[in-house]
């Protein structure tokens, strides 16, 4: 067991680039008793979530592959964050504060979705590092996972493994006509005559887009554009990487 171990990560194992020390480092504060998801988001949950998409974190050079982690990192970090401008050692070392969203404005149904219809009765709020969001997000999420993710979208937000999943599940999965989270970062995104139009150009700004454009994107200086570049800014440099172009997304039109 020890040596297939050894095998795996000498293949590119996340592990082998970001250690349960720098896990711990960037994310400070994700077990201070004033988070509510204290606990929750323990590092081995999220290699072994990582190990069920062998392409994260393991496609292209080493330096695109930790600026993807650094990013999905980042993204997750702006996601649930607990941080604020005064915070200790800042408002960048606060990610994963959060397992689910407080006081959500709606139950996130989409009645016209006949193909991921609503339970009675449940909500599908954000949750997770990702903040999973809306019924077709849990039933497609599920599908590809091995949950029920209509009738049970609270196991988000109480199963650890299934969290981290379905925030990397998100990250990977191409949903036309956004491209994937995943493939923007490694450089396999190629734009399509809409995507120019619409300056729809790669870097973290697009992921960004990808994630939630449509009240976050073609804004200038969104502060919550800004906090999520921050996030990114502080990974890269832990990561020893650079962030690449393209930061923010003011100038994209949504998806």
């Amino acid at each position: 067991m020890e040596a297939r171990y050894r095998h795996r990560r000498d293949k590119g194992d996340v592990s082998s680039l970001v250690s349960e020390e720098l896990f711990k480092t960037i994310f400070l504060h994700k077990d201070d008793s004033v988070c509510p998801a204290n606990g929750f988001y323990p590092y081995q949950a999220f290699i072994e979530a990582t190990r069920m998409f062998p392409k994260f974190g393991r496609t292209g050079c080493l330096a695109t592959r930790k600026r993807e982690i650094a990013a999905f990192l980042a993204q997750i970090s702006h996601e649930t964050t607990g941080g604020w401008a005064t915070a200790p050692d800042g408002p960048f070392a606060w990610g994963l504060c959060f397992k689910e969203e407080i006081s959500p404005q709606s139950n996130y149904c989409d009645e016209s979705d006949q193909q991921w219809p609503c339970y009675p009765g449940k909500s599908y709020k954000g949750r997770g590092p990702i903040q999973l969001s809306w019924n077709f997000n849990y039933g497609l999420a599920g599908e590809a996972l091995g949950f029920d993710g209509l009738r049970n979208p609270e196991i988000v937000a109480e199963d650890s493994a299934i969290a981290f999943q379905t925030a990397l599940w998100f990250w990977m999965t191409e949903r036309n006509p956004k491209p994937s989270c995943h493939d923007v970062m490694v450089g396999r995104y190629v734009p399509t005559k809409a995507d120019i139009q619409a300056n729809r150009t790669a870097g973290y700004g697009l992921v960004t887009n990808i994630i939630n454009g449509g009240l976050e994107c073609g804004i200038p200086d969104d502060a919550r554009v800004n906090d999520r570049i921050g996030f990114f800014k502080r990974y890269a440099q832990l990561f020893n990487v650079d962030t690449g172009p393209n930061l923010d997304c003011q100038n994209q039109k949504s998806f």
